[in-house]
């Protein structure tokens, strides 16, 4: 009899890992029908595990929308606690033979900055779809995508903002230079800016991301030091919209000077002032700590790494 205990108590844990995996997948990829092709697995098969996860927790842990699921804050909750114990089990099962051939294709997942992915970490790394890396990339702020990678949303965030605690390790990845910049219309209006006396910027429309201005502040207190009194003429929440529309005559802006490189030296866009000190802000490459490396994973973080170096 006790022997029959055992190994229904033994059958029951294994059941709750299965439930654990599919609720970590389906969580990860947004969606059931996404982890369930993660998983290998039919979509009704997945449903009824986390069907069956939530009886036995008593609790909801997704909500259905039109294009997947959101999750709920027990999900984010049972997430931080169950995705670093899996992922470091994932890791010794896949060097068994027994593991399967396709974990090798897992997508690697991505996060970061929308201009910084698009102008950098893509380019560098869509050579490596040619190998079998499959890639899923989402965009957002810095504090938001780090909650993320935390309970395991993501594999690599990029961020602005260096992460603290024991949870995400970061390596430093590159520098943002911050240049003031404006289309030549605009750069003879104002003409040579003084960097003791800016009042020449004083009539020129800013463009910006936001209604606060922090790019814009920023660079008014480093360079010119000096609190900036301005509105925003244009707010485009996305900095490749705030780059087309001073290429257009808009205005003028403070950039990343990697996002605006072609358009100073093909002289679309002119320096309105060239600092000896300019702002620069440190991006960092973050993971969770312990996580497991697959080798696609190793290979995307190793690549932008490698690529980084360069820009």
């Amino acid at each position: 009899m006790s022997d029959q205990k055992s190994d229904e108590a033994a059958g029951d844990s294994r059941l709750d890992l299965m439930l654990l995996r599919t609720f970590l997948a389906v969580y990860r990829a947004g969606s059931v029908t996404a982890g369930a092709r993660l998983l290998g697995l039919s979509q009704p098969t997945v449903t009824g595990q986390v069907r069956a996860l939530e009886h036995q927790l008593g609790r909801r842990l997704f909500d259905r929308v039109p294009r997947g699921v959101v999750a709920t804050s027990v999900a984010d909750e049972l997430a931080g606690r169950v995705a670093g114990p899996l992922d470091e089990l994932a890791a010794v099962t896949a060097h068994s033979p027994a593991s399967r051939p396709e974990a090798l294709a897992e997508p690697v997942h991505v996060a970061g900055p929308a201009e910084i992915l698009s102008a950098r970490v893509l380019p560098a790394l869509a050579p490596l779809v040619a190998r079998g890396v499959r890639l899923r990339v989402a965009t957002g702020l810095a504090d938001d995508l780090l909650d993320g990678l935390r309970v395991g949303r993501f594999d690599l965030v990029l961020s602005a903002v260096r992460p603290r605690g024991r949870t995400l390790v970061a390596v430093p990845l590159m520098d943002e230079e911050f240049v003031l910049v404006a289309a030549p219309v605009w750069a003879e209006r104002v003409g040579p800016v003084d960097p003791q006396d800016p009042r020449s910027l004083e009539d020129a429309p800013l463009v910006t991301y936001a209604e606060d201005l922090p790019i814009a502040r920023r660079y008014w207190r480093h360079v010119f030091h000096r609190r900036l009194n301005a509105s925003a003429a244009v707010v485009i929440p996305d900095l490749r919209g705030v780059l087309a529309a001073v290429t257009a005559g808009a205005g003028i802006t403070v950039l990343p000077r990697y996002l605006c490189e072609s358009e100073l030296a093909s002289g679309r866009l002119a320096l309105l002032l060239d600092p000896a000190d300019p702002p620069i802000n440190t991006g960092f490459l973050a993971q969770r700590a312990g996580a497991r490396r697959h080798p696609h994973l190793t290979l995307v973080r190793e690549t932008l790494i490698r690529e980084a170096r360069t820009w």
